[in-house]
């Protein structure tokens, strides 16, 4: 009997959960900031009536418990609440800024896969049963450092080498297709410095197992044996491993965005935060916290395709 109703249910219900703990925890967010979030968003010098005003149109003198109701509510109606600071819905604020921020993830996220995976294979093939040490040293020590650079200085670095030093890249802004460049790099060669390293070694490890000297005997090409056999049964920790990363990235979209000015939703919970827009800090919060739900969901579907057997073992 299949296992995938109860294991589709299982991690549907698990995202269902820890979603409404992102909500509620978002929503305590508000009220556990010390002070007025109101008057410390209008400022101290803000009229007393201004202030009433605006706490009675963001309904912060209903009941605690009436309040975290709307609260709910408005997330099933797409409703994330109006921005202290300019008085748009945070829906709008979001919509308007999401895309970018997408953009720059997906972009990264692609080409560490297309950089580090067959960074990796090429050189688990290369270095397979101890040959080329030198080979193996070298793209040990160079990827172990650029892992171990954070984004934020990685992309201060590029644009103090390659947009301020030789000019080949926009400094700031999304305003053509080479102002994606720096921004991109920034996330995705530390991330794919760590998975060339994780796909070589499962490379090793699966070309050593059975099946592929079976190939191998079957006098099958090199360019078979690895793409059809080692590879696929390599990727299973390779994905997990990708998409805890692709959650890396998004969040350090961040830092990143505030370095190049991108106009994405990084840069805009910094200066929300700097402005005490409360609402719009908490819409993002939620946004971020759901991707990256999202993407563990994805994730787990995707390590149950490839392996079908971890359906089995959870049931």
């Amino acid at each position: 009997m299949t296992t995938w109703p109860g294991f589709t249910a299982r991690r549907v219900g698990r995202f269902a959960v820890s979603l409404w703990v992102l909500a509620t925890a978002a929503f305590a967010m508000i009220h556990l900031v010390p002070g007025d979030p109101v008057r410390a968003s209008l400022g101290m010098g803000a009229p007393a009536e201004l202030i009433r005003a605006r706490r009675a149109a963001l309904g912060l003198d209903d009941p605690l418990w009436l309040q975290y109701v709307h609260y709910l509510r408005g997330l099933f109606t797409g409703e994330f609440g109006t921005s202290m600071a300019s008085g748009q819905p945070v829906a709008d604020v979001i919509g308007d800024r999401l895309p970018a921020t997408l953009q720059l993830s997906v972009l990264a996220f692609a080409l560490v896969v297309v950089v580090a995976v067959p960074l990796g294979v090429l050189f688990a093939v290369l270095t397979r049963g101890g040959r080329r040490r030198g080979g193996e040293l070298a793209f040990t020590s160079v990827s172990v450092v650029l892992a171990a650079i954070p984004e934020f200085l990685l992309a201060v670095g590029l644009v103090a080498v390659l947009a301020v030093g030789f000019g080949w890249f926009p400094v700031a802004g999304s305003a053509d297709a080479a102002s994606y460049v720096l921004p991109v790099l920034a996330l995705a060669i530390a991330p794919a410095a760590v998975l060339s390293r994780i796909v070589r070694v499962e490379v090793l490890s699966v070309l050593d197992n059975d099946f592929v000297r079976t190939a191998r005997a079957k006098r099958l090409p090199a360019w078979k044996v690895y793409a059809h056999h080692a590879l696929p049964n390599a990727l299973t920790a390779s994905l997990t491993l990708g998409g805890l990363m692709l959650t890396g990235m998004v969040a350090g979209t961040v830092l990143v965005e505030n370095v190049f000015a991108w106009p994405g939703l990084g840069s805009t919970i910094v200066a929300s935060i700097v402005g005490k827009d409360y609402p719009l800090v908490q819409g993002i919060v939620l946004v971020y916290g759901a991707g990256v739900l999202l993407v563990n969901l994805l994730v787990d579907v995707l390590l149950a395709v490839l392996d079908p057997r971890s359906t089995i073992r959870e049931a």
